[in-house]
C-alpha cells in the first residue's frame, strides 16, 4: 500500500498490535500458575526460562508488527534518515537527565545499581536483555501511534506517540502491578520517551537504542 493512502486506523492498528504484545507475559504467567510455578516466587532457572521465552515472543511480535506496518502502510520505520542539530542532542541529554532523576526517587537510589545488587549479575544480564525486548515493543507503539495521529490532526510537532504509550502501556501497569503510583510514572515516562522519539526527527535508528536506554536506566 502507498503510505500516502493509509489512514490513521492502519497506523493505530499497528501501535495497538505492539502493545497487546506485552499481553503476553500475563499469558505465560498464567500458564505458569496452571503448571503449578509460585510466580512470584521463582527460582533462578524459573526466572531465566520465563525471561527466555517472553524475549522470543515480543521480539517475533515486533518484527511481526513491522512487516504488518510495511504491508497494510507501506511504511518502512528503517528507511527515515535525518541528521540532528546541537540542540537535538542537548535535548536527549535532559531526557536522560530527567528520566534517572524521576527514577532515582522512585527508587531510593540508582534502579541499576539495585537491581545489580539485588539480582546479582546472571539474574541482572537476562533481566535486562527481557527489559530491552519490552523497548522495542515500547518503541514501536510510539512510531505508529505518533504516525496515526499525524494523519488525524495534521500536527507535527506534538508527541503523539508519547501520549498514546501512556495511554496504553503506562497505565497498564495501574492494573499489572497494582499501583496507581506506578501507572501514573510509567505513563509520565511514556511521553517522555516520546519526546525523545521527537527529538531524534522521528529516525527509528537513532530513536530504538535512545528508548530502550531511558528505559532501563
Amino acid at each position: 500500500m502507498d503510505n500516502r493512502k493509509a489512514t490513521g486506523f492502519d497506523y493505530l492498528w499497528c501501535a495497538l498490535y505492539a502493545c497487546a504484545a506485552f499481553a503476553l507475559e500475563l499469558l505465560l504467567v498464567f500458564i505458569e500458575g496452571k503448571i503449578g510455578l509460585d510466580t512470584k516466587h521463582l527460582t533462578v532457572s524459573q526466572s531465566i526460562i520465563h525471561w527466555i521465552i517472553i524475549i522470543i515472543l515480543w521480539v517475533a511480535a515486533g518484527i511481526l508488527v513491522i512487516y504488518i506496518g510495511k504491508r497494510t502502510t507501506g511504511y518502512d520505520i528503517w528507511n527515515h534518515r535525518e541528521k540532528m542539530k546541537a540542540w537535538q542532542y542537548i535535548a536527549i541529554a535532559v531526557c536522560f537527565v530527567v528520566n534517572i532523576a524521576a527514577k532515582y526517587f522512585d527508587w531510593n537510589g540508582f534502579k541499576v545499581i539495585k537491581e545489580w545488587k539485588s539480582r546479582g549479575p546472571l539474574l541482572f544480564t537476562f533481566q535486562y536483555i527481557y527489559y530491552a525486548a519490552e523497548g522495542f515493543l515500547i518503541a514501536l507503539v510510539i512510531v505508529f501511534g505518533q504516525i496515526a495521529c499525524e494523519k488525524w490532526f495534521k500536527n507535527e510537532r506534538i508527541p503523539y506517540g508519547g501520549i498514546i504509550l501512556g495511554l496504553t502501556w503506562g497505565l497498564m501497569h495501574i492494573f499489572t502491578k497494582g499501583s496507581l503510583g506506578v501507572g501514573i510514572l510509567s505513563a509520565m515516562g511514556g511521553f517522555l520517551f516520546g519526546a525523545a522519539y521527537m527529538f531524534v526527527n522521528k529516525d527509528f535508528r537513532k530513536a530504538l537504542p535512545i528508548i530502550v536506554l531511558l528505559f532501563v536506566l
